[in-house]
């Protein structure tokens, strides 16, 4: 948990800064650290459905995986 806590911090940090640096917006950079991360989330979230119904479409070969003795 405190390496995802940390990531979130860096993925808030840096939407923040490049918001802020191309705007020179303390609000606009805040407003980007927090919106692009839920975007992010949302297309994540999204991603992943359309990934798994890709794999339920599959066909099946039949055979099963077997793993090493």
């Amino acid at each position: 948990m405190t390496k995802t806590l940390s990531f979130a911090a860096v993925h808030f940090s840096v939407a923040f800064s490049v918001g802020y640096l191309m705007t020179g917006s303390l609000a606009v950079g805040g407003t980007i650290a927090l919106v692009e991360p839920l975007a992010n989330t949302l297309a994540y979230h999204l991603h992943e459905r359309v990934w798994a119904r890709r794999e339920q479409a599959r066909p099946s070969t039949g055979r099963q995986a077997q793993l090493p003795v």
